[in-house]
């Protein structure tokens, strides 16, 4: 990971067939197309490798989780439950929706804890928003139960997690809808880019339909399209469909590359009995795009952060600081700072983000450190990356 270490050949041809036709625009133009429709590809390919039966490629992993919301009829005053470790676009979305996020524990999945998202139900919860966290699942067979139980939407966000399973269904495929992001540093990347997935025909034409300002896509005259939602724009180009495409078909050999590197690094951690490794409910289904793990408590993990970093071991994370995926530095979120005013100051039951005490989850990430797994290591690379990280803790 990220999809951009390997471009070669086929990103560039694949770019070339769009250029050569002219046509960047993915609806219309049929027949300066010359049978090439990058985007619909991509969807065809992305639903056949999910096991999906509808997929809609849209513009980012953000405007993913706006579809979804959107389709599952998620939105004012609705409340949506989440984890507190994420990337910030999951609560975004869930408050461009109108709807009003309700933080939940996580647990050493590092992803959202079924106990903890069944505490936090009340009569307004419509939707629960588990997150697929660097590569790996959630206890999603439990939450599926639970979501199921209580008759409530379930929405996930695997945009850092495709390629990922647990028990042979592929992450996304759990609930009413699944998100992915091809951003530039995600583990295929369409440049900017995003997908829903569904088994679900109506979802899927309301999907279709609200990402590109309504239009029911019948008919071949866009102009004379009808309108049965109001929308807006969340449309992909054939440009960046055209990388993603590349890059798609490249997964197998992306996933491969992640796990032999992720085994060796894991391996050599394993000779330190204070480091623990995260829960993954299904060892076979991680994506591998990172290695977390635990250290006995924060002033352990926060000094072993900067001794990696200093020492040379790039692309090490330490969330517990993170500006973006964290609630902990949300201080935006936390005091509703927002270009205009949204909807969820509107209602009474809206939390008050920067008194919210989520105990659990801060002991858990206070502990974590992650490694980002990269695809262009040579195997002296990882040879001397593992040297550094067996130096560095061996210390401690």
């Amino acid at each position: 990971m990220p999809g951009f270490e390997i471009f070669g050949d086929e990103e560039r041809k694949e770019v070339q067939d769009v250029l050569d036709t002219g046509v960047l625009f993915r609806y219309g133009f049929d027949q300066a197309r010359k049978g090439h429709r990058k985007a619909k590809t991509f969807e065809a390919e992305l639903s056949k490798l999910t096991g999906a039966q509808y997929c809609h490629l849209c513009s980012s992993g953000t405007a993913a989780l706006s579809i979804a919301l959107a389709a599952c009829g998620v939105g004012a005053g609705d409340e949506v439950i989440v984890p507190p470790f994420t990337f910030v676009a999951t609560i975004e979305a869930v408050l461009e929706a109108g709807a009003v996020p309700v933080f939940a524990e996580i647990d050493e999945t590092l992803c959202l804890n079924p106990d903890a998202v069944n505490a936090v139900i009340t009569p307004r919860t419509k939707a629960v928003l588990p997150v697929h966290m660097c590569g790996s699942m959630a206890r999603i067979d439990e939450i599926k139960d639970l979501c199921d139980k209580k008759q409530l939407v379930l929405i996930e966000d695997a945009c850092q997690a495709i390629g990922g399973s647990f028990n042979g269904k592929a992450l996304g495929t759990f609930g009413q809808m699944g998100c992915f992001s091809f951003d530039p540093v995600k583990t295929i990347t369409c440049g900017e880019g995003g997908a829903v997935v569904t088994n679900d025909e109506n979802l899927y034409k309301i999907a279709e339909q609200y990402a590109d300002h309504g239009h029911d896509h019948i008919g071949d005259d866009r102009g004379l399209e009808g309108h049965p939602v109001l929308g807006t724009n969340y449309r992909i180009s054939e440009l960046n469909a055209a990388v993603g495409l590349a890059q798609l078909r490249k997964l197998d050999y992306i996933l491969k590359k992640q796990r032999v590197h992720k085994k060796a690094i894991k391996d050599a951690l394993a000779q330190f009995p204070e480091v623990s490794f995260r829960r993954i409910p299904d060892e076979n289904g991680d994506s591998a795009t990172f290695l977390s793990f635990f250290l006995p408590d924060e002033s352990k993990a926060r000094k072993i952060a900067g001794e990696l970093g200093n020492a040379g071991v790039d692309a090490c994370f330490y969330w517990y600081d993170n500006n973006w995926h964290y609630l902990r530095q949300w201080d935006h979120l936390k005091r509703l700072k927002s270009a205009a005013k949204l909807p969820a100051e509107l209602f009474e039951h809206c939390q008050n983000y920067d008194e919210i005490n989520l105990p659990l989850s801060d002991k858990i990430i206070g502990r974590t450190i992650s490694m980002l797994i990269k695809l262009s290591w040579t195997e002296e690379e990882l040879s001397q990356r593992i040297e550094k990280i067996v130096e560095v803790i061996g210390k401690h």
